[in-house]
């Protein structure tokens, strides 16, 4: 039996509405979309031009509410596709441009953005909007014309500057924000670069540049290992960063230096620490906090190596990077006490003892105060030219020495000025012999005592030639000088009775 077609009657209410019922809705769509739209109700707004757009997608007008809808809500890229779309479908639909014209602003695209505000002067030439909007493109172009001059001059607050300015009129464009926070962080405001930053990674968990900039900040605090990790990200998000690359690179290379000095170092190669030291310090000027601490780590080596000198400069560099490395501080006072700068040393432990009040600080201070103190007074061991740690018997031969040497006797046949000066230091070595022989004056000269203080004790009654007699006994000692024109340091004799 031959199969028969049989014609199924059609329910035409099931059907789609037919074209002028549907763009009938999609004006009632838009209609509701405007009224929530005037109560600043975006978010319904857009759902129902979106409605709009879902039963009449050929209507340009709808694209450009929805668009204004999306700039509200701050969805610029999202806006700026409905917007080009607009005038995709009538290039006529001057709203359309303009708001296009305005998306590519906010995102730092001022070329586009002054294109389509020059396409809206064209069609009205007079558009006070289009006018001042496309002078904000202008000058927003300006404005990244001096940051790029600035950045190269590595004038980084010039940068800083321009990018906050620019930001005023491209609030969503992540390439200032991400400038910005570079330059924050090459400034080392680590904390508003880290903010700006997180704010992207927020929006974006996968932006590379965000990524590096959160990095640079680790890497310039010194937390490297850290910095390795966001640099590592960022070149998975962005194989060709080129800066991310070049910063994991030198993150790496500092960290391998910094620690085969360290080891050098705890090894007691001292020279070859110094100079790992300093081969760190050429890796990266930029890095503030680590090349502080090769300063100061150079400074320690440089100091167990005798350098005292640079070892002091080395400090004063770690300071100069981070005026609050009381580590540095402390390095750089030790090294002006072994160079007897107490004055200098005081103030340094002054301002270790002001920001750290401890019990070690306040002994340092205390012990470089006295040295101070004893420094200002006459330095007796200087005058007999021996050490601080000299012995009893050293002491006799020094005194002996430098006695004989300033007798008046042996320069009576000088030049009253002569004459003068070597009284002077005759009654010095006296005086000098007189508190380092007496055990009990030394010790309270060597605490940095005021003699005066102790038992009547007085310079001024001192008698050289008592002492001197009293020495080496008798009246005249059993010498006589030859105090001949042609005499040298030194010529006398003894005269055995």
């Amino acid at each position: 039996m031959a199969a028969v077609d049989i014609d199924v009657p059609v329910d035409t209410e099931a059907l789609i509405f037919n074209q002028d019922d549907m763009e009938r809705q999609a004006e009632g769509f838009k209609e509701q979309g405007n009224a929530f739209y005037i109560k600043k109700e975006y978010s319904e707004a857009f759902n129902y031009y979106t409605k709009a757009i879902d039963a009449s997608p050929k209507n340009a007008s709808y694209y450009g509410n929805r668009a204004a809808t999306l700039m509200m809500l701050c969805r610029f890229r999202e806006a700026l596709e409905d917007s080009q779309q607009a005038v995709r479908l009538d290039d006529c639909f001057m709203k359309g441009h303009l708001r296009e014209g305005k998306c590519h602003l906010l995102l730092g695209n001022a070329m586009a953005a002054t294109r389509c505000f020059q396409k809206v002067l064209e069609m009205e030439p007079s558009n006070r909007e289009a006018q001042q909007e496309n002078k904000n493109a202008a000058t927003l172009l300006e404005y990244e014309r001096m940051a790029e001059f600035g950045f190269e001059k590595r004038d980084f607050r010039k940068v800083v500057y321009c990018m906050d300015r620019a930001l005023a009129l491209a609030c969503a464009c992540h390439r200032f924000k991400i400038l910005k926070a570079e330059c924050l962080a090459l400034l080392g405001r680590y904390p508003e670069a880290q903010s700006v930053a997180s704010d992207i990674l927020r929006m974006d968990s996968t932006n590379a540049d965000a990524l590096y900039v959160r990095g640079l900040c680790l890497y310039y605090e010194d937390c490297i290992d850290k910095a390795v990790q966001f640099f590592v990200q960022a070149l998975r998000m962005a194989p060709d960063h080129e800066k991310a690359r070049l910063a994991c690179r030198n993150a790496k290379a500092l960290k391998a230096k910094k620690e085969e000095g360290n080891l050098a170092f705890k090894n007691c190669n001292f020279e070859a620490a110094y100079q790992l030291y300093t081969e760190a310090l050429t890796i990266d000027p930029n890095n503030i906090k680590t090349n502080a601490k090769l300063y100061c780590n150079r400074a320690t080596a440089g100091a167990k190596l005798k350098k005292l000198n640079q070892a002091i400069d080395d400090c004063t560099s770690a300071i100069k990077l981070d005026d609050t490395y009381i580590k540095a501080y402390l390095r750089r006072a030790q090294c002006y006490m072994d160079t007897e700068q107490y004055e200098e040393a005081v103030r340094d432990y002054e301002k270790v003892y002001q920001t750290e009040k401890t019990s070690d600080h306040k002994h340092l201070l205390k012990a470089a105060q006295l040295e101070l103190k004893k420094s200002k007074r006459k330095d007796y061991y200087k005058v007999l030219g021996v050490g601080k740690n000299a012995t009893e018997d050293e002491i006799k031969k020094a005194y002996r020495k430098r006695a004989l040497m300033h007798h008046p006797d042996r320069h009576s046949a000088a030049t009253p000025e002569v004459q003068k000066e070597e009284e002077k230091k005759f009654k010095e070595v006296g005086e000098a012999f007189t508190v380092l022989s007496d055990p009990k004056k030394k010790i309270r000269y060597d605490n940095g005592h005021d003699l005066a203080d102790d038992g009547g004790f007085d310079n001024g009654d001192i008698d050289a030639n008592n002492i001197f007699r009293a020495f080496f006994g008798g009246h005249g000692g059993g010498f006589s000088f030859d105090s001949s024109a042609d005499s040298g340091p030194g010529n006398f004799f003894f005269q055995f009775g």
